[in-house]
């Protein structure tokens, strides 16, 4: 099962990052032909977009058995390795960025502007309905997965679509001034360059504070964190699961879980439990990193079903 998610977790990674830097390269392509600067900076976007995803991934491998995902340090969950790749993508993109923010002042100035090209429209057109089932099918497996990095893809998703339909409206409105002969049409394209230009500029501001202060931890929502609470519940001698907080750190989530056992059992097997509960996790979720577990007397009259007998106990429960 750890084999299956691990492969599962690579093929959804590799194939966002496989996709952009090829929609980048044909945007790139078009855009340089049919003379729009608002689609060179959507394909340095898509290109800004990939390569943020690869300095995510990058760092997590190491050189040894198979180049295969190594999970944080089981002490406090964070990697330890230097992030130079986030470093220099992060200086890539912003200076891509500036260099795209200074071509469409420049052009919007001079106010020498060209109409954008037919290729350029049908480009943006088919990398939407690309871009769109990529990211479906990221989604859609991530939740299959369970390991609540839809969220990451949606979000992401979502910035990439502002930029696309930015560029478009630019793109559209630019040929619709070439073709009525209305000048004021044309700037179109450079502000929407401009706008794309600021997307840019917020990835690589973005990309560079979660290397200097690393990536912040989202909580998951219930639903996604409902199947570790399961998998804890079934460990023999585990009462109840108090409380668990799933915190998505980079592509692994940490969990903080406190359960309930038998009053009447000593520490030491206490402490068993809640080894066999945690070493439970890890082998069946591969993207679950660090896991403290707190233990905590079961008080009982609580409405549910155990499955471990408070033996010769003198206050009620509930049978099996």
């Amino acid at each position: 099962m750890n084999e299956k998610y691990s492969s599962q977790n690579e093929r959804v990674a590799w194939t966002g990052i496989a996709g952009d830097f090829t929609l980048a390269l044909a945007k790139g392509v078009a855009g340089y032909y049919s003379g729009s600067k608002a689609l060179i900076a959507d394909a340095l976007y898509s290109g800004a977009d990939a390569a943020a995803k690869l300095a995510e991934i990058l760092p997590w491998r190491s050189g040894g058995e198979g180049n295969r995902a190594r999970k944080p340090d089981s002490r406090d969950g964070k990697n330890k390795n230097e992030p130079l790749l986030s470093v220099v993508f992060a200086v890539l993109i912003l200076m891509g960025g500036l260099q795209i923010a200074f071509s469409a002042i420049r052009d919007l100035t001079s106010g020498d502007l060209n109409p954008s090209g037919e290729l350029a429209l049908l480009t943006i057109c088919l990398s939407l309905l690309v871009k769109e089932a990529i990211f479906q099918y990221q989604y859609r497996t991530a939740q299959k997965i369970g390991n609540g990095s839809h969220a990451a893809y949606a979000d992401n998703h979502r910035f990439s679509l502002y930029t696309s339909l930015t560029v478009l409206i630019g793109v559209a409105t630019s040929m619709l001034g070439g073709y009525l002969n209305w000048h004021p049409l044309l700037y179109l394209d450079p502000i929407a360059a401009l706008l794309a230009a600021c997307l840019i500029l917020r990835k690589g501001y973005l990309l560079i504070l979660s290397t200097i202060y690393g990536k912040n931890s989202q909580e998951l929502p219930h639903e996604d964190a409902a199947n570790f609470i399961d998998t804890v519940q079934k460990v023999h001698g585990v009462i109840r699961v108090e409380h668990l907080k799933a915190l998505e750190e980079g592509r692994y989530v940490n969990l903080q879980v406190t359960i309930s056992v038998n009053p009447r059992i000593s520490v030491m097997e206490a402490r068993e439990i809640a080894d066999c509960a945690k070493k439970l996790l890890q082998h069946r979720f591969v993207h679950v990193g660090h896991v403290h577990m707190d233990i905590v007397p079961y008080e009982p009259g609580y409405p549910y079903k155990t499955n471990y007998e408070l033996t010769d106990s003198e206050m009620p429960t509930l049978l099996q």
